[in-house]
């Protein structure tokens, strides 16, 4: 069982950046894909970005498309979560999660283990 915590988060203004990091223990980070989800209050958890497990093969969600980035380095155990031109709606919790199996990764069901979570507040 690989655990993660997330970190990184914060209070940004609008046109800010931001990296996330999550830190994988326990287990050989290396085979698992990996994906980061975000659910802002109220709402329902997000597929963000996904990375396989070589980090050769990437997807993002609509609304991050061209201003996220997702890497891992899988010597660190580690995947990143490069955010660019923050917006107020990209405010949420964002959660770091594995997938044992490269399929369907924009779906929360496709992970089977998740990290805690890292705030991220963006202000207009």
């Amino acid at each position: 069982q690989v655990l993660l915590v997330e970190s990184g988060g914060g209070l940004v203004q609008a046109g800010a950046s931001l990296r996330l990091s999550c830190v994988a223990s326990g287990d050989t980070f290396g085979i698992y894909s990996m994906g980061w989800f975000r659910q802002a209050p109220g709402k329902e958890r997000d597929f963000v970005a996904a990375v396989s497990w070589d980090g050769e093969r990437t997807a993002y969600a609509e609304p991050v498309k061209d201003r996220f980035i997702i890497s891992r380095d899988n010597a660190k155990s580690t995947v990143a979560l490069q955010m660019y031109n923050l917006k107020p709606e990209d405010t949420a919790v964002y959660y770091c999660a594995a997938a044992r199996y490269e399929a369907r990764l924009t779906v929360v069901g496709a992970y089977h283990t998740w990290g805690h979570g890292t705030p991220v507040t963006v202000s207009s």
